[in-house]
C-alpha cells in the first residue's frame, strides 16, 4: 500500500462526512449522514470510493456517527501513530459550511 503523495494541506489523517461516492477523485450525489476516517499513513487515498479500497482500510474507514468518529480519530491517532490530536485546534475546523 501507498501512501498518499502529498496530503491537502499537510494532513494525513482526516476524519471527513462520508460522500455518497466519489467518481474521478470528486465526490457525487452529495453525502451521507455519517464520517469516514481517511489515513494516507495506512495506505488510503482521499479519492478513492470507500468501495475501492481493502476491507482493511474500510474498517478503518467507518462509517461512524459524528461521536464515534472523533473517538476512533483520536483512538487511531494515538494507537497507530503515535500522536495526540492538538486540543488547540477547534473542533469544526476545515468544514465546509
Amino acid at each position: 500500500m501507498q501512501p498518499c503523495d502529498q496530503p491537502a494541506l499537510g494532513w494525513t489523517t482526516v476524519l471527513r462526512r462520508q460522500p455518497v461516492r466519489i467518481v474521478e477523485g470528486q465526490s457525487e450525489g452529495g453525502y451521507t449522514d455519517v464520517f469516514e476516517l481517511i489515513c494516507c499513513d495506512c495506505g488510503d487515498h482521499p479519492d478513492l470510493d470507500y468501495r475501492d479500497v481493502s476491507p482493511q482500510l474500510q474498517r478503518i474507514r467507518g462509517p461512524y456517527p459524528i461521536a464515534t468518529g472523533v473517538v476512533a480519530y483520536e483512538k487511531h491517532l494515538k494507537l497507530n501513530h503515535g500522536l495526540v490530536p492538538d486540543p488547540q485546534v477547534p473542533a469544526d475546523a476545515g468544514e465546509d459550511r
